[in-house]
């Protein structure tokens, strides 16, 4: 049995229309936005966060205080009576946050939401301690310093002033917060209630 080779001239006839690849260095993707399910995932909880975190609250810079130094702040109209009572501590402080212990942007989101959902519930008197950060690194009265920026910054707050002894003092601060738009629906709910 013999086997004859291919003829060549009726090779070449038939891939004469045929075109060589064009040389490339780069590699062709099918879908350049294709991502694992993981990284979706990722992507969204980052978004998720930075929306949920998305306060305003400054942490670049801070002015730093002394940790024995007093922090007071009182937006203007606000009568310096009202001021005094939540300086001497008259008023009833219906909600106490300790942000001593928590990371810092822990502190820093749920100071906000606290004051937020303090005001939302009609609540306008609260007592943060922060402490006095006697030993805080990068500088002594750390978390105080930027409690007392931050407390500035947030549009509830319209005065805050160092709590006596007996509420922790140089460690905490009395914080009074505006009205809420609804107060009197919201108080007149609390009664309804017996709250």
């Amino acid at each position: 049995m013999s086997h004859s080779l291919p003829d060549n001239s009726s090779f070449f006839e038939e891939m004469s229309d045929v075109k060589p690849l064009a040389q490339t260095d780069k590699v062709a993707l099918t879908n350049k936005n294709t991502e694992t399910l993981a990284q979706r995932l990722k992507r969204e909880a980052l978004i998720a966060e930075v929306e949920k975190d998305d306060n305003g609250l400054t942490v670049e810079k801070v002015e730093p205080i002394d940790p024995h130094d007093f922090i007071e702040y009182k937006q203007d109209g606000v009568q310096q009576g009202v001021y005094k009572n939540l300086r001497l501590a008259k008023y009833q402080i219906d909600v106490t946050l300790n942000i001593t212990h928590m990371k810092f942007d822990d502190a820093r989101v749920t100071l906000y939401n606290t004051i937020k959902d303090c005001h939302e519930r009609g609540i306008r008197t609260l007592l943060v301690q922060h402490g006095m950060g006697l030993n805080s690194k990068p500088f002594p009265a750390f978390l105080k310093s930027f409690v007392n920026q931050w407390l500035r910054q947030i549009d509830m707050v319209i005065a805050f002033h160092t709590a006596q002894k007996q509420h922790g003092g140089l460690a905490s601060v009395y914080v009074l917060l505006k009205k809420h738009p609804n107060q009197k629906l919201i108080n007149r709910e609390k009664n309804r209630r017996g709250g």
